[in-house]
């Protein structure tokens, strides 16, 4: 069963319905620029075939709910009322929903079921990953146009500000606007991209 069915066979199982809406955004590794996405500099990563999933529906209640099959554990909170807890996984779509009333969207509530298979701790950003699902997740139900460098932007500010990790931007903007087949080059002074085609044939290992 892909990572895609999972989701929806499990918001099936929660809410005895189908999802409405499936998002997903990659994790990535990076081939060259350590360090320099926090200095104004250039990197060149490419987004890899392992994601987080959303499977999700709107809801006229104004929450969130969000079920993860990866911790078996749930989140249900008020937009309106947003507060850090815990400092676990729930922390980030919090902090994403944050971050996006404060630049001025109008959030729609939804819920939803979850899954990583971005191995967490790897150095693969899985949580840029999970940002940036959460974002997709709110610009699919709250029908707003989806600007990549923005959603990186405000994915690195819920990462920095609301769950108190001092990333670069790299990593959310990957997740944004990685793209099959390619690396993509950014320009980390102004976020200005530009697809690098990999020569076919070639594959990219990630060791342990």
């Amino acid at each position: 069963m892909t990572l895609v069915e999972e989701c929806i066979s499990g918001f099936e199982a929660k809410f005895g319905c189908d999802p409405e809406i499936v998002v997903r955004a990659p994790g990535r590794v990076n081939l060259i620029g350590e360090h320099t996405d926090y200095n104004d500099g250039f990197v060149m990563p490419l987004a890899i075939d392992r994601y987080t999933v959303i499977a999700l529906s709107p809801t006229a209640n104004g929450h969130m709910l969000l079920h993860s099959l990866d911790h078996a554990e749930s989140l249900d909170v008020k937009l309106a009322a947003l507060s850090r807890d815990d400092m676990s996984w729930r922390e980030y779509p919090k902090g994403v929903a944050n971050v996006l009333q404060e630049a001025g969207y109008a959030l729609t509530g939804w819920r939803g079921v979850t899954n990583c298979d971005v191995p967490m701790g790897a150095g693969l950003s899985s949580s840029a990953s999970y940002e940036l699902a959460i974002a997709r997740a709110f610009a699919a139900t709250s029908k707003f146009e989806w600007d990549p460098s923005k959603m990186a932007r405000l994915g690195q500010k819920a990462e920095n500000q609301w769950v108190g990790v001092n990333c670069g931007i790299m990593d959310q903007m990957i997740s944004a606007v990685g793209q099959q087949g390619h690396a993509i080059l950014i320009d980390c002074r102004d976020l200005n991209t530009r697809a690098v085609p990999l020569p076919a044939g070639t594959a990219i290992v990630i060791l342990d």
